[in-house]
């Protein structure tokens, strides 16, 4: 049976946690965290706490972005029972160019020590139903064409493939008008 999970809102009260979960990545990409350059990390209090108000205010309407960028709602991973961080998930208001080529509207990565269990699946379904929220239809995911574990995710969600363009698959999911490039 997979794990409950719960999706929260990046919080500095979870700054360990935070900060072991994403040592487990050992400098791997993080897909949904926020996080820029995962070979770069906030590594401590004081970082996490930038990072956390930036999460914050990327989620807020009223911010104002730098060019290219787009309001997002950044979400920790979190057991339900345990509370331990099992990882992140975004989801992106809108696509630029480049989101509706290569990053889509929703994010995601499980820590390595809690893939396989479900966990994915669980926070996705979830994120669709805050992307439904947001007044997005349909919503864009794509990953990596070597990424089986997460095209299972995508497809049991009902994500249809449209293409794989530069070695990332492009799914959609829901029934609203499919923005062109």
């Amino acid at each position: 049976m997979p794990r409950a999970i719960s999706l929260v809102r990046p919080d500095l009260t979870r700054c360990s946690d935070f900060l072991d979960c994403v040592s487990d990545f050992g400098g791997t990409p993080m897909d949904g965290s926020g996080i820029r350059d995962p070979t770069h990390p906030p590594v401590d209090q004081g970082d996490v706490t930038e990072f956390v108000a930036a999460r914050l205010a990327e989620e807020d309407p009223a911010t104002e972005l730098p060019d290219g960028w787009v309001h997002c709602t950044s979400r920790w991973i979190l057991d339900a029972e345990t509370g331990e961080m099992l990882g992140f998930i975004a989801t992106r208001h809108r696509l630029t160019p480049y989101l509706l080529e290569q990053g889509g509207h929703i994010g995601y990565s499980v820590r390595p020590m809690a893939r396989r269990q479900g966990i994915a699946s669980a926070a996705l379904e979830i994120a669709l139903l805050q992307a439904q929220e947001l007044g997005i239809n349909p919503v864009l995911i794509t990953c990596d064409d070597d990424n089986p574990g997460s095209r299972r995710t995508i497809e049991k969600a009902g994500g249809e493939l449209e293409d794989i363009r530069d070695g990332k698959r492009r799914y959609w999911i829901g029934d609203g008008p499919r923005p062109q490039a």
